[in-house]
């Protein structure tokens, strides 16, 4: 039957909700099961950054912070699931003025936690919530070493990554409708 390992690039995730399913509300456990197509979950893995604050933070700033740390809180707290954290640095103003922001290590910690664990044979399966190319030679690597990989994706992946996963899975209404908070 197998095993497999769930990685989710939480920003990705969370700007396909917001552009393509109106802000919904998931009920990640119910993700982290669709994603597995039952199969027995090593872990869940979620990758994100907490929230950007200045040396002095604003109100905004560590309300904001605060209710990320609940919401990654909430996460680790599901069976099998680890949130794992980069870093969000800031990088100046635009034209217009606002903030230029950039997610650290987020795709490294994906990378070396999917080529461990196929190196280790410690999963037969991997299930990527991703759509950007970053995380392509982890994933050669992982299917050099037996792992079957399944892209879940939103309207626009990259087509590098689309081509090189072996199974694909387009993010519907209808898959979104299956795992919502009831």
């Amino acid at each position: 039957m197998g095993r497999i390992a769930n990685f989710i690039d939480g920003a990705y995730f969370q700007f396909m909700l917001r552009d393509e399913f109106r802000e919904a509300q998931i009920d990640f456990g119910k993700l982290a099961e669709k994603m597995s197509g039952g199969k027995e979950v090593l872990r869940t893995y979620f990758y994100d950054c907490l929230p950007y604050q200045s040396p002095s933070p604003t109100d905004d700033e560590r309300i904001r912070f605060g209710k990320r740390q609940g919401f990654h809180a909430a996460l680790d707290r599901l069976p099998r699931f680890q949130v794992r954290l980069g870093r969000l640095e800031f990088r100046g103003y635009k034209d217009n003025g606002k903030p230029i922001f950039e997610q650290k290590r987020v795709d490294i910690l994906m990378g070396v936690d999917l080529a461990l664990l196929a190196a280790k044979h410690q999963v037969t399966d991997a299930a990527v919530l991703a759509g950007d190319s970053d995380f392509l030679p982890a994933i050669i690597a992982a299917k050099q070493e037996g792992v079957v990989i399944h892209l879940f994706h939103g309207q626009n992946p990259h087509r590098d990554l689309v081509r090189e996963c072996d199974e694909r899975t387009r993010i519907t209404q209808d898959f979104i409708d299956s795992i919502l908070i009831k």
